[in-house]
């Protein structure tokens, strides 16, 4: 099917669906269109770029070199910007509750640009956290062939001869009101840290979704690990503009590639990776938006058939650049491919399928390196990202149980009502081993927006607490986080789940052998309690926060905005 055919199709249906877009001839003319160029497809690049964060102020050069690609292969740029949040800027302030709500922004962004112009196709480029989830979704719901490119990681910071990254910021934190780290040596971790442009730099939640989504069959294979300094990051993106030309020309969709077996790929790679926590939410949220049945024990079936096989931060040695150096994503892909753990049948934006594009990919990792280990030596024989339930979460809750000694607690619960009173008992010392800390009225609607607790967790891990506190919220965590932590928790306390009726001093079990969070007290008394609560005050009545909290759903569904399907009027 040629290019011209494809967009007659395309224009037919908007026809019919009462929606006539027939372009203004004229209006093209004055941005220096050509007669020829109106048999061309119309483009869209999605523009992540900004100078907030260091994840997206290297993007343009990205940008314009998918621009190069476009025009390069016959096709019209239609460039237009999406924004972001910096998570690890807002990190403990009121701004990480704009977080989650950036990721449908981004998503509205592009549903809104690509279908009100009528675009043929559209390039998607982003650097933080939620440019990914976000970039995906609007894809999805817009549903015209798409390619997603990642602006890149970026290379570690050093200090003392040891690989810096934002995490260490946080942990030094710790180390420093514990007494255990000078003032001057934390501030010279703080300026060491991030050297330069690109995404945070562990298997945090940025590598994390860029991972997932080249697994996914929505990035071109090894564009995922790449450094954002590094020059292959912009002949990525110009060779994705290319075949995106190609999948518009075979009329390649979304939907036709994320299918629940390429989530089903994507979810492996994640857990075989040690992803982050936010890779649940968000995958809930992209399953919603490909209309693919996918739900949270999905996560639990696949992480008990495949084992951790890289060794990367938080919980590990590494760097997604040492994991690009050591064969990248398609090496971790042809290892569980080769155990029967992908399905190698499915279809890919390059127009092959997962197996042809791993065919000359060696079956085995090089010796020559230890990032990524084979299935009978991996890190662990389970996926890291657990799903537990019980009293407190009868609609689940997420763990990250890799690196952990014993991941097994019960202890009095310290209860918080937010994040900032938590971090301050934590720095002020009256936070011990075998407490489990209580954080509540942060979930999707509490929050609103669901803030990461990044700040309260570095701080834990710095003070040498990290395996021995326990800490349960209805808030979110970094990607950068490990330890003895469980998020998500759902129902969330605002809409009156049982985190809500938490006492000081309750027992609480965290067991990840078990999937077990439980709260030690009687039903009996947990309606008695019940009986007298009262739900709080939305935070905020009006704006993009009041909005976010009135729509979120649950986020054991992925905390979307358009799940309608209960709803009553």
């Amino acid at each position: 099917m040629d290019i011209k055919t494809i967009q007659i199709n395309r224009r037919s249906a908007q026809i019919t669906q009462g929606k006539s877009r027939a372009p203004n001839r004229s209006m093209y003319y004055a941005m220096g269109y050509q007669e020829g160029d109106f048999n061309k497809p119309m483009v869209g690049v999605a523009n992540g770029h900004s100078t907030i964060t260091p994840c997206n102020s290297g993007l343009q050069k990205l940008a314009d070199a998918a621009i190069q690609g476009i025009e390069e292969a016959g096709g019209n740029a239609q460039v237009f910007g999406t924004p972001t949040i910096s998570d690890g800027m807002a990190m403990g302030t009121e701004g990480m509750k704009y977080s989650l709500v950036s990721r449908e922004v981004i998503a509205d962004c592009v549903e809104t640009c690509v279908q009100g112009q009528w675009m043929d196709g559209v390039l998607v480029v982003g650097g933080c956290d939620k440019n990914m989830p976000g970039g995906m979704m609007g894809i999805l719901r817009a549903n015209v062939p798409a390619i997603y490119v990642y602006g890149g990681t970026i290379l570690p910071g050093r200090h003392n001869g040891q690989d810096l990254n934002i995490v260490s910021v946080f942990e030094a934190v710790g180390q420093n009101s514990a007494g255990k780290m000078s003032d001057q040596e934390l501030k010279e971790i703080e300026q060491k840290a991030i050297p330069g442009t690109g995404s945070c730099g562990g298997m945090y939640t940025a590598n994390t979704m860029s991972s997932a989504f080249e697994a996914l069959g929505m990035s071109l294979p090894f564009s995922s690990t790449m450094a954002n300094p590094h020059d292959e990051t912009q002949n990525s993106a110009k060779a994705s503009a290319k075949v995106l030309i190609e999948a518009i020309k075979k009329d390649l969709k979304p939907r036709d590639i994320v299918t629940r077996e390429s989530i089903e790929n994507a979810v492996s790679v994640i857990m075989a990776t040690g992803g982050s926590t936010n890779a649940v939410l968000h995958f809930l949220a992209i399953a919603h938006a490909a209309q693919v049945p996918w739900n949270i024990d999905d996560f639990e079936r696949i992480r008990v058939r495949v084992p951790v096989l890289c060794d990367l931060k938080p919980s590990g040695q590494f760097l997604a650049v040492d994991l690009h150096r050591a064969g990248g994503i398609p090496q971790v892909m042809k290892v569980l491919l080769k155990a029967g753990l992908l399905h190698g049948d499915c279809m890919t934006i390059t127009g092959k399928t997962v197996a042809e594009n791993l065919a000359d990919i060696p079956d085995v990792p090089r010796a020559d390196q230890h990032v990524i280990r084979t299935i009978a030596t991996a890190m662990y024989p389970q996926g890291h990202l657990a799903i537990l339930k019980g009293n407190l979460s009868p609609e689940g809750a997420v763990a990250k149980i890799t690196g952990l000694k014993n991941p097994v607690i019960t202890g009095p619960a310290r209860v918080f009502d937010d994040e900032q009173s938590a971090l301050a008992a934590i720095l002020a010392g009256h936070i011990v081993a075998g407490d489990v800390m209580v954080l509540r009225y942060l979930g999707p609607k509490g929050g609103p927006g669901m803030p990461e607790m990044l700040a309260p967790t570095g701080a834990l891990i710095g003070a040498g607490l990290g395996e021995s506190v326990g800490l349960i919220t209805d808030g979110r965590f970094s990607g950068g986080t490990w330890g003895m932590v469980v998020g998500h928790v759902a129902p969330e306390a605002s809409v009156g789940g049982n985190i809500a009726l938490i006492h000081e001093g309750d027992s609480i079990t965290i067991d990840a052998h078990q999937l077990l969070l439980q709260l030690h007290v009687s039903d009996a008394d947990l309606a008695k309690r019940r009986s007298t609560w009262v739900a709080p005050e939305p935070r905020y009545k009006r704006g993009v926060l009041a909005k976010f909290a009135y729509n979120a759903s649950s986020a054991s569904s992925g905390a979307v905005l358009d799940l309608f399907e209960n709803r009553t009027y």
